[in-house]
């Protein structure tokens, strides 16, 4: 046996980051000697404002082994085929990013190719009909993929969730205790750490309580008690490509039955996000308080409100950014220690989970190998700028400039490799994934030409194929998933038959 392994890993801090650490580390190390205890204040709250997820949250539930049914009863769930975008290009204008491909490609092209090639020779129609995510939001419609179906429409069916946030820490609460993880109640006063490699070696209560451990997962917000207050290890500031800062967040009374997509609607200074759940919608306002106060700001949102408000408005202040290291010695941040990318294409968790995966492939023992912890670093870097560039598209790439925030976001100077994968994009039609992207080809195209990104030129091997021919193709698949969505059962039929939560709050 390995003489160096972890006796006890830490965790700072409870609410979603937090759980889910403990979940996805209470299941692997289940039986082993190393054991997870997680610290956490009743007194303390969390921020608990993220409520919408992208698709890889389901391999995540699929490692724990959770059933689906009963996670989107026991969180008040609904399930997400995309986000619509209203008002981003310009007032009046609205899009969908569906999760799902556009079409189907043929002779080794990519649909979306001929799609272009066909509008820009004058066939104009919309593009997003042609796909069966955007069609089943439009209709309110919902099923899960026919995996044993390949060849069908159904099969490339992908959604994620919308859930209550806390419900869903103090599932995963249950889930981590169930694999022997401990659960300290307490505020931590002080923090100790070796003399000689400042490696945090435990951490004292209010109540005199010590906790000591040889590896710490900083959970505990935007504070970052171990990453930020104890080793000072600093933080990049994306403000000058980002420029919200503030966001406020109202829950309200749902007005109609829950649509199956989350909406994000530009505002004067900002956006606003409205996603519907079983029992209520939640609402925020993210926007930049250079160009809009406070008070203006929580009037905005509360006038835009579809029914009454269920709580006092939670006010968050934030520097968009990451820690210059998520993992600092013996101490990794997850969540909002480790960084903050605003809500827009519902990241925020999914970022946890990534950064949970990247743990497990660089899992430590008590030497912390520097080169584990490097790769770490570098591998979560290229991700916060991977969604950092998808952002700065939304806001970079609009007609917008009736308010003076639109007008500053047109002077927004884009970091290089978006500059890049736009002008490839405008020249040529052509979109190229990186490996490990979060958002794929379909994600970029959705964003660009829904933003007024268009081609003036596709694929030239295209040019060889009969128009007759692209036109019949794309009109046959346009039937197909007509067809396939008009067959679908609606979202509210498919949870009442399969996962209705037991107490609608």
């Amino acid at each position: 046996m390995n003489p160096h392994l972890l006796d006890r890993v830490v965790i700072v801090g409870g609410g979603t980051a937090g759980w889910m650490a403990a979940a996805a580390l209470g299941h692997m190390l289940e039986g082993s000697p190393t054991k997870v205890t997680l610290i956490e204040s009743e007194a303390i709250g969390t921020v608990g404002v993220g409520e919408a997820t992208i698709p890889p949250i389901i391999a995540f539930n699929t490692m724990l082994g959770i059933d689906e049914d009963e996670f989107v009863r026991e969180t008040n769930a609904t399930f997400k085929l995309g986000i619509e975008f209203v008002d981003w290009f310009e007032k009046g204008h609205s899009y969908i990013h569906p999760f799902g491909d556009f079409g189907r490609d043929f002779d080794a092209i990519p649909f979306y190719q001929y799609w272009l090639h066909r509008n820009l020779a004058g066939e104009k129609d919309d593009l997003f009909a042609y796909s069966l995510m955007v069609e089943a939001c439009r209709r309110e419609k919902f099923m899960r993929p026919l995996s044993d179906r390949p060849q069908s429409a159904y099969a490339g069916i992908n959604y994620a969730f919308q859930f209550d946030a806390s419900l869903y820490a103090a599932f995963l609460r249950r889930f981590a205790e169930g694999k022997d993880v401990e659960r300290v109640e307490g505020r931590i006063e002080s923090v100790a750490q070796d003399g000689e490699t400042g490696h945090v070696t435990s951490v004292t209560l209010e109540n005199g309580e010590q906790v000591g451990g040889d590896f710490f997962i900083d959970c505990s917000g935007f504070r970052g008690l171990l990453i930020e207050q104890t080793l000072e290890t600093g933080y990049e500031d994306w403000r000058k490509w980002l420029p919200c800062d503030r966001a406020i967040a109202i829950p309200c009374e749902k007005a109609e039955y829950p649509v199956p997509y989350t909406r994000a609607t530009a505002r004067d200074a900002g956006w606003q996000w409205r996603i519907p759940l079983q029992h209520r919608t939640g609402n925020g306002h993210v926007y930049c308080s250079e160009f809009m106060d406070d008070e203006t700001a929580e009037q905005v949102l509360r006038d835009n409100l579809d029914g009454a408000p269920l709580a006092d408005a939670n006010r968050l202040r934030f520097v968009t950014g990451h820690r210059k290291q998520f993992w600092n010695g013996n101490v990794l941040a997850l969540g909002l220690a480790a960084g903050f990318m605003e809500p827009l294409e519902s990241t925020s968790i999914h970022l946890v989970q990534t950064s949970l995966a990247r743990l497990l492939t660089h899992f430590p023992d008590k030497r912390f190998n520097p080169s584990d912890i490097e790769a770490f670093n570098a591998r979560t870097l290229k991700e916060y700028v991977r969604v950092r560039d998808f952002l700065v598209l939304h806001y970079t790439a609009t007609k917008r400039d009736d308010t003076p925030f639109w007008r500053h976001c047109q002077t927004i100077e884009r970091p290089d490799e978006l500059t890049r994968r736009i002008e490839q994009f405008r020249e040529g039609g052509r979109i190229f994934e990186e490996p490990n992207d979060i958002f794929g080809t379909a994600s970029w195209l959705a964003v660009m030409y829904g933003q007024g990104v268009e081609p003036v030129a596709t694929n030239p091997l295209i040019a060889k194929v009969p128009m007759a021919k692209i036109d019949s193709a794309i009109r046959q698949i346009g039937s197909t998933i007509d067809n396939a969505a008009s067959d679908m059962p609606t979202h509210r039929e498919f949870i009442e038959k399969n996962c209705a939560a037991k107490i609608v709050i």
